[in-house]
């Protein structure tokens, strides 16, 4: 680890922390504290890994006299590569139970059948695993279409080839006309790279599911804790992808009275960018599940976003689209963005800034913050672009700013 002292907690995916690690997080002694909540990996080992890049440069930039302490979320999720074919014990772990539809679903994308017969059995089952992992799941905002997992509601054939067409950025776009073949060539087959996307994203339910029960259930009572063991230590939240779903259900969580965060820091977070908004502009009635949770901080809510992120600018969008219209891709829609490609939207008083503006003379009070990091948050190939392009000096100089962490 590249500092200390440095603690970590781990959660089962119910919330439930480890009770031993608990004990040494709270006798850990620090003026701040920096909490960071990894996104999709499959393995403490990589998270830990991941922290230590993370945190690596905050020793020089802090200030002196500076007491700061850190500590690492592991929680149960997994990183789902672009390899061929999904890793099987990978998937097996998050699907409990269904080692046998995994199996099938594997020998579909490794045998890519030409048949429209193949592409409804793939969609039936990964219907299946969906059916399973969304119970339960609290939505990030009150619109209906938002709880549960709408882009399988279409044609299998069709849904196919929206993301194939997503992850190509194929123009003109491709035509499912029996008469001809598709405009990327080969009858159905090409569409094969599209269904190992969609299964990627069934995925996504599960780790939406995990990282607010999670957040909710086991990293907000734990802050409670934290306030009452030591009421001085001023604690700093940061997530990465649906980390930063995590840190952000875990104001939800929080104790009555509690107040021991003084800021978050949202990196490239995958959840609605109207998850804190008091009223969605194309669902009258309804709100963010966050709603004014920002309050419950005493200090910025940051939200710090790329639109080299494709993952959350192509993908996220596609996947959160409304049920049943499958004839177009809705990425310019507004209404399924995520936090991390264009920050929190709908919440009055939320102040837009650029990413040079943040690291000079900011001093941030309580409320909402746009920053845009796509002059650093750039790299990264298909099908997720810069998503994971946060280990970044200029991105714990905002977290720092964002906390005021210092003397």
């Amino acid at each position: 680890m590249s500092v200390q002292p440095y603690r970590e907690i781990t959660f089962d995916t119910d919330g439930d922390p480890d009770a031993g690690q608990i004990s040494a997080l709270l006798g850990m002694r620090a003026r701040d504290l920096v909490l960071f909540a990894h996104g999709w990996n499959n393995s403490r080992s990589v998270a830990t890994r991941f922290y230590s890049r993370f945190f690596a440069p905050f020793p020089d930039l802090l200030p002196r006299g500076a007491q700061v302490g850190y500590a690492g979320v592991v929680w149960p999720s997994m990183m789902f590569t672009d390899e061929p074919v999904p890793d099987f014990e990978a998937l097996a772990g998050v699907f409990p139970g269904r080692e046998r539809t995994l199996g099938r679903l594997s020998t579909l994308l490794a045998d890519a059948p030409d048949s429209r017969a193949a592409f409804d059995e793939f969609g039936s089952l990964v219907g299946e695993l969906t059916d399973v992992t969304i119970e339960g799941c609290v939505p990030d905002t009150g619109a209906e279409h938002d709880a549960s997992p709408d882009f399988l509601a279409g044609d299998p054939v069709e849904v196919c080839r929206l993301f194939t067409e997503a992850l190509a950025g194929a123009q003109p776009p491709l035509t499912l006309d029996a008469e001809r073949p598709l405009a990327m060539g080969g009858g159905l087959k090409r569409l094969w790279k599209g269904a190992r996307e969609v299964l990627r994203q069934a995925t996504y339910y599960t780790m939406k599911k995990r990282a607010g029960t999670v957040g909710e259930r086991g990293l907000g009572p734990l802050l409670g804790q934290i306030a009452r063991s030591s009421p001085t230590t001023r604690v700093h939240l940061v997530g990465h992808s649906m980390g930063a779903r995590l840190v952000a259900f875990a104001l939800r969580g929080l104790p009555s009275g509690a107040r021991p965060v003084k800021s978050v820091t949202l990196l490239q977070g995958a959840f609605s960018h109207y998850a804190f908004a008091p009223a969605l502009p194309h669902a009258t009635g309804s709100s963010g599940a966050l709603r004014d949770v920002q309050h419950r901080v005493d200090g910025p809510v940051v939200a710090c976003y790329s639109r080299h992120d494709t993952a959350l600018g192509v993908i996220y969008p596609l996947a959160s689209r409304m049920a049943g219209d499958s004839s177009t891709l809705l990425a310019s829609d507004r209404r399924w963005w995520a936090v991390g490609h264009d920050g929190i939207q709908a919440v009055t008083g939320t102040r837009q800034l650029t990413l040079e503006t943040a690291l000079g003379n900011w001093s941030p009070g309580p409320g909402c913050f746009n920053i845009d990091t796509a002059s650093v948050v750039r790299h990264g190939g298909p099908p997720s672009g810069a998503h994971s392009d946060i280990l970044h000096p200029e991105l714990a100089r905002v977290v720092l700013a964002a906390g005021r962490v210092g003397p």
